[in-house]
């Protein structure tokens, strides 16, 4: 049997396994039954601000390749929705192919430079949770002063991430280097952010998106179980981090909903109603996503320039 098959043939099974998982557990009418005391315009709030942080991911992924992107926000949405839908259904981190698949499909993107640029998101994305939940375990547990200073030391690792691409040593190691993987390695630093200023922006709706994001589901898990802010905090992030694993499955069943169970359970939360936040959580999520790609069929796909060369910002 092939890979895909065998991907896929986990993630059927583990599906199955979690569905009934949860009937045994809580019961799923059980489960359900809380969504019909929320208020109708408490869900279209949140569903609004959520689509917002897809929104200024769709400006990072703008504003980091300007000037070629010019005119080309409604690409950018569709393509960072179409990505997101993708990423959070497809089983075995599948979904994070069809990033550069669809930079190469609407902006004739070189695959060194949208694999770098992918890869620079994501790490600023882990930084950028890694931030937020410093945050709350730090006013959890941790005197103010202490969380300000870690805080403070964090938030600018990414600057010197940065900077190293042009420490002399490092740059003098790429010359040195066979002439096709000098090649390679010039187009995939071409990737990354050229200047002060596209790091910074870059940064800034890195941020924007996540705070963003995660205050929407930690306000949705606090509408699911008695929580405290630095609880549902922790576990709004415990869901996304599962996003990184090397292996999940078809959308995200069973890990997801083992990432915010995790983060909750330590704050002593019972694992019964941990597990029923979790999967309320998720179930907003995927659907989020569903209306996202919804909303992507709807935009347009014809960029206003027929390729993107990597030298940005």
């Amino acid at each position: 049997m092939s890979t895909p098959r065998v991907r896929l043939l986990v993630g059927l099974v583990l599906l199955a396994l979690v569905l009934a998982g949860i009937q045994w557990m809580v019961g799923w009418s059980q489960l359900l039954a809380p969504w019909r005391a929320i208020a109708p315009a408490t869900l279209a709030l949140a569903a609004l601000l959520t689509l917002g942080s897809y929104a200024a991911r769709a400006l990072r992924l703008y504003d980091y390749f300007l000037p070629a992107t010019r005119g080309g926000f409604a690409v950018c949405l569709k393509l960072t929705l179409l990505h997101n839908v993708f990423n959070n259904l497809l089983p075995m981190r599948t979904g994070e192919a069809s990033f550069p698949v669809l930079m190469a499909r609407y902006f004739a993107t070189p695959l060194a430079c949208s694999l770098a640029a992918l890869l620079w998101f994501r790490l600023m994305d882990l930084h950028a949770l890694a931030a937020v939940a410093l945050l709350a375990v730090g006013g959890h547990w941790l005197d103010g002063w202490r969380v300000g200073a870690l805080a403070l030391v964090w938030l600018s690792l990414p600057w010197w991430l940065f900077r190293l691409q042009s420490v002399p040593a490092l740059v003098k190691l790429g010359q040195r280097a066979p002439p096709r993987w000098r090649a390679r390695l010039a187009r995939a630093r071409d990737g990354l952010p050229q200047t002060p200023a596209t790091f910074w922006r870059a940064w800034f709706w890195t941020l924007l998106n996540w705070l963003v994001k995660l205050a929407v589901f930690a306000w949705i898990l606090r509408l699911f179980a008695p929580l405290s802010p630095a609880a549902a905090l922790l576990g709004a992030i415990g869901g996304d981090l599962t996003s990184v694993l090397p292996a999940h499955g078809i959308a995200g069943a069973g890990t997801y909903e083992a990432g915010v169970v995790a983060a909750l359970l330590p704050f002593g939360v019972p694992a019964t109603a941990a597990l029923a936040a979790a999967v309320n959580l998720h179930l907003f999520m995927l659907g989020l996503s569903l209306a996202g790609g919804a909303l992507a069929l709807l935009l347009p796909r014809d960029s206003t320039t027929t390729e993107m060369p990597c030298d940005h910002g």
